[in-house]
This record gives C-alpha cells, sequence and structure tokens, in this order.
C-alpha cells in the first residue's frame, strides 16, 4: 500500500508556490491526484478549495506555541524579516520530537478535525517536531487556511477535469454535493462509479460568468443579438426554492440564508434565480437601492437584529432563471429565460423581488451614452447578454460582456506599508493611503483605502525601496513612512465607487481601490483633499 506522507503534500505546496505558470502549476495537480491514493488526496484538494476547516485550532493558538518555545523578541524580528507566519515558524521552530517518522496526510487531518480546542494546539505541537522545515510551513498553512499558492478554487477543479477527462461544468455541476475527503467524486472521475449526486433540497448551480468588452468585440453588438441591462454594485447570489426548503447563495456557492432571512423568508416563488442582492427602502413601485456601503452593514454577519433588518432590508433584484418551478430552463435561449423569470417575478407577492430592467437601444453609441450617466450612483456599468445564449457555468468567451464605467481616480500619499505573502513575502506590498483635510490648525492626512496591486513588479521594487529608505515608525509587521507636506511617495489610486463609513476615521470607503501609477513627479501637498471625495459621494 503507497502511503502518503505529509512531505508530499509539502513538496506539492512549495512547488506551486515557486511556480508562477499556471499550466505548469495544472499538471502538479494533476500529477499529485493521480498518485495519490485516497483519502489523503480529498483532504488536500479540501484545503487547496478551502473547504477544510480545522475548529480545533486557531492562529492565536498557534502563536501562543511559538511563545513557548522561541524567545517573543527574537520571533518579532524574525516575522518581520520574512514576512510571512508559516514561513517563520518553520524556519524558527526548535525540534524535539523524532523526525524520522512524518505522519501521512489523512492522519494527521483526522487527528487535528477529531480534536479539542484544548488537544488540537499540543497534537500540531508533537507535528511540528516530527516534521522537517518545509513540512512544518505546510502544517501551518493547512491548519490556518492561509495558503497563498497561487491556486483557486476554479484551477483545482481544473485539474479535477483533466484527471477525469470532464468539463469543467461537470466538476462545477456536483461541487456542491460531495463533501472532503471526496472518495465519491475521485471514483467518478477514475470511472470507478457512477456520477455523484446531490440528495441535498434547493441545491446551488454553478453560475454564468462575463467577460469584459473588448475594442473588437463592439462590431458584433445589434440590438437584434446582444439584449443591455444595467450592471447594478451589489452581490451576486443565487435564491433557490425547493418545496419548504429555501436557500441563498453567494455566486461561489456559499449558504448565506442565515445572515439574511428577511430575504429568504420573501423568496415565495418555486425554483432557482440570479440576481444582484441589494438593501434599499420599499416604494409602491418597488424597492429603491440603497449604496453599496449600506450593504455592507448586512455583509458577514452569523446573525443579524431585527432592527438593522428594518433599516436595511434585503431584496433581489433578478435578472436570469435557471430553474423554474421543477423544470431547468439553462439549456434554453437567454430570451427564453427571460419570459420565464418575468412570469415568477409577476407570482411573487413578497415585494422582495423585482427585475432588472432590459434597456432600449439602437446603437453602441447609443449604450456608450448610457455608460456614462446611468440614472443611478449603485449601477456600475452595462451588461451584454447575447440573445441566444444558454446558461452556461463558468466564464465562456462571447454570450455575457460587461462593459464598466471608467474608475475614478485619486492622487493620495502612502501612510503605511506592510509586507505581503506568498512569492511577495520579502516586499512590502501592501499599501495604506491617504489625503488631505483641514484639522483645524493645518492640514493633516486621513487614510482613505488599502490597495495591494496595480503595479508593476518594476514598480514594487520601487515602492519597496522607499517604504525601507522612508519609515519613520514600526508598529509589528506595519511601517509608518515619511508623510508630510514636502516628503512623502504621491499614489494616483484608481476605485469604483465611495461610500460613506463610520468605521474610517475619514469616514469613506473606496469600493475596489488599486494603483493605477506612481506620481514620483508631485509633492505630497498637491494629493487630493476628502472635500473631493465628499463631493463625489454627494454626487
Amino acid at each position: 500500500m503507497i502511503i502518503e506522507r505529509m512531505r508530499l503534500f509539502a513538496s506539492l505546496l512549495d512547488n506551486l508556490v515557486l511556480t508562477p505558470q499556471r499550466n505548469v502549476k495544472l499538471r502538479l495537480l494533476v500529477d499529485y491526484f493521480r498518485a495519490t491514493p485516497d483519502p489523503a488526496r480529498g483532504y488536500a484538494l479540501a484545503v487547496l478549495t478551502g473547504a477544510l476547516d480545522i475548529p480545533g485550532v486557531k492562529p492565536a493558538m498557534l502563536r501562543d506555541l511559538v511563545r513557548e518555545r522561541v524567545d517573543a523578541e527574537l520571533f518579532a524580528y524574525s516575522y518581520d524579516f520574512v514576512g510571512d507566519f508559516a514561513e517563520t515558524v518553520s524556519l524558527i521552530w526548535p525540534a524535539e520530537g523524532d523526525t524520522d517518522h512524518p505522519p501521512d496526510l489523512a492522519e494527521l487531518v483526522e487527528s487535528l478535525l477529531r480534536a479539542s480546542r484544548s488537544d488540537g494546539p499540543r497534537i500540531v505541537e508533537r507535528w511540528l517536531d516530527a516534521l522537517d522545515t518545509t513540512e512544518r510551513w505546510a502544517l501551518i498553512k493547512l491548519v490556518t487556511g492561509g495558503l497563498r499558492v497561487g491556486v483557486s478554487a476554479r484551477l483545482a477543479k481544473q485539474a479535477l477535469a483533466q484527471l477525469g477527462g470532464r468539463e469543467i461544468a461537470d466538476i462545477e455541476e456536483v461541487w456542491h454535493g460531495v463533501e472532503p475527503p471526496y472518495t465519491d467524486l475521485f471514483a467518478w472521475l477514475e470511472g470507478r462509479a457512477d456520477q455523484p449526486r446531490s440528495a441535498r433540497a434547493a441545491p446551488f448551480r454553478p453560475v454564468m460568468l462575463s467577460q469584459p468588452i473588448a475594442e473588437d468585440d463592439f462590431a458584433r453588438i445589434t440590438p437584434d443579438t446582444y439584449a443591455a441591462e444595467w450592471k447594478w454594485d451589489g452581490i451576486r447570489v443565487q435564491a433557490v426554492r425547493d418545496g419548504d426548503v429555501v436557500r441563498l447563495y453567494s455566486r461561489t456557492g456559499d449558504d448565506i440564508s442565515r445572515a439574511f432571512p428577511d430575504l429568504v423568508d420573501g423568496l415565495d416563488i418555486e425554483g432557482a434565480l440570479d440576481g444582484e442582492l441589494l438593501v434599499g427602502r420599499p416604494t409602491d413601485d418597488g424597492f429603491v437601492a440603497g449604496s453599496f456601503g449600506d450593504l455592507q452593514q448586512r455583509l458577514n454577519r452569523k446573525t443579524v437584529s431585527r432592527k438593522l433588518m428594518a433599516s436595511h432590508p434585503a431584496f433581489l433584484r433578478a435578472y436570469d432563471c435557471l430553474i423554474a418551478g421543477t423544470e431547468d430552463v439553462r439549456a434554453m435561449p437567454w430570451e427564453a429565460r427571460r419570459r420565464r423569470l418575468e412570469t415568477l417575478v409577476d407570482d411573487s407577492r413578497s415585494g422582495r423581488i423585482d427585475l432588472s430592467p432590459v434597456l432600449a437601444y439602437g446603437s453602441v453609441d447609443e449604450l456608450r451614452a448610457l455608460r456614462v450617466d446611468p440614472p443611478d450612483p449603485l449601477i456600475e456599468g452595462l451588461m451584454l447578454k447575447r440573445r441566444d445564449s444558454v446558461y452556461e457555468a463558468g466564464r465562456p468567451k462571447g454570450p455575457w460582456f460587461k462593459w464598466k464605467r471608467d474608475p475614478h481616480l485619486v492622487d493620495a500619499v502612502l501612510m503605511y506599508a506592510q509586507r505581503g505573502h506568498g512569492k511577495r513575502s520579502s516586499f512590502y506590498s501592501d499599501y495604506t493611503f491617504g489625503v488631505w483635510r483641514d484639522a483645524g490648525d493645518g492640514d493633516e492626512l486621513v487614510p482613505v483605502g488599502k490597495a495591494y496591486f496595480g503595479f508593476t513588479d518594476e514598480e514594487l521594487a520601487e515602492i519597496d525601496r522607499f517604504v525601507r529608505n522612508h519609515t519613520v515608525n514600526r508598529f509589528g509587521p506595519v511601517r509608518e513612512v515619511v508623510h508630510t507636506p514636502t516628503e512623502g511617495l504621491v499614489l494616483e489610486v484608481a476605485f469604483e465607487a465611495l461610500n460613506r463609513s463610520t468605521r474610517h476615521k475619514s469616514g469613506v470607503a473606496m469600493r475596489f481601490p488599486r494603483i493605477s501609477r506612481l506620481r514620483w513627479d508631485k509633492p505630497p501637498a498637491e494629493a487630493d483633499r476628502l472635500e473631493t471625495l465628499v463631493k463625489l459621494i454627494r454626487a
């Protein structure tokens, strides 16, 4: 019998970190799944897709373990230098056990899943003593869930599709009906069993995604070929009612029903709808949507109070239909699905579901005008859907396009920097930036956002050098850099929208900020002011 030792899983993660090419990562995954026996490969798959939760061990417990073995100040200096918690622990851990007999991955995972919160840390401690440096790093990544090895859940599923000679849509269709360690899934992929079927009522179906429109795509956009809708700035959800069972899913299939009981109670029609989750205020003509900031008041909550549901009621703006009654309509063209959707929404009496309107247009120029001047600030662009397109899981090229509004730009001053993770763990790549405001006795900078992408590798090296040479204070892993009117680094920041925020000193929060370019030519005193951003919210 082949025994899958922890070192094989650690080697996989190590190779994935060091491999930038997508196709090479894909081959590494396929080879690992093919060579590794059950149930170890299933647990590895769960780790890679974020489906494994170890309730008996939390990051704070690991920090306590390290403090028992390593001087706290030494670890702090090491962590600051290395930049990655798992890598720091793996290098500095003073092993006291036998490293000749590393555990099997399945043995390790199953022992941790059975462990209580009092037993879990001691089990991890025993395994840290029994593993070598790379295996320790992999163990901590496994326990904390923060892999950062450049593998998305989508790529892992693509590897499964290649392993079994299937389409990735076939994997997506069964994914939410299977659980770790996925022995029935691998049996199907290897031809040893039938396709797994979900016995779950109101199951999730994989969603269809759009492509950003390119300049050469506009030639095909005509009113007879493509329907146009607004692109709403909410949360993409799938709402399913199957008899007495009602569920609300995120676009990735997470069940978020408990966070939105008011909307779940309002799903009074049989079927599965695709749409945008919004909050707003009810009127005689339906809901008027609030801002994304209003929606954020309802997000990431395990429970929600009656007061919050009353002040921020949730509703669904539907734009597609997957199941009508008990009939699967995904293979129908968009126009036929739209008619089914309109009928279902008309049948609803709860007032919690409305329709995303289809827009009339005669030419691409008319669409350009609509995109530039939409009637609602919650609209972030246009969706263009081919009228004969079926509802196809994944991101096919051509059936659906998104045409987002141009981002807003603001000049902000870099204030704080933190090291990144994975291949960026040696660089200060996570940036907090601010704009000026009147403080009564002069101007002060207030943070308005954080960003960690949008720049090239060469620009990353330049910013990292600036951070190291201009640090004025340290707060654990965070460095404060010089930011005066005459000295500092100005960043041009692009973002989709601004919302009011009570959690930030500035009172505003950016939606999808990213670094657009570096303004080495601009003194910090000429960066933008908070009043400019507030006016943008009002507009």
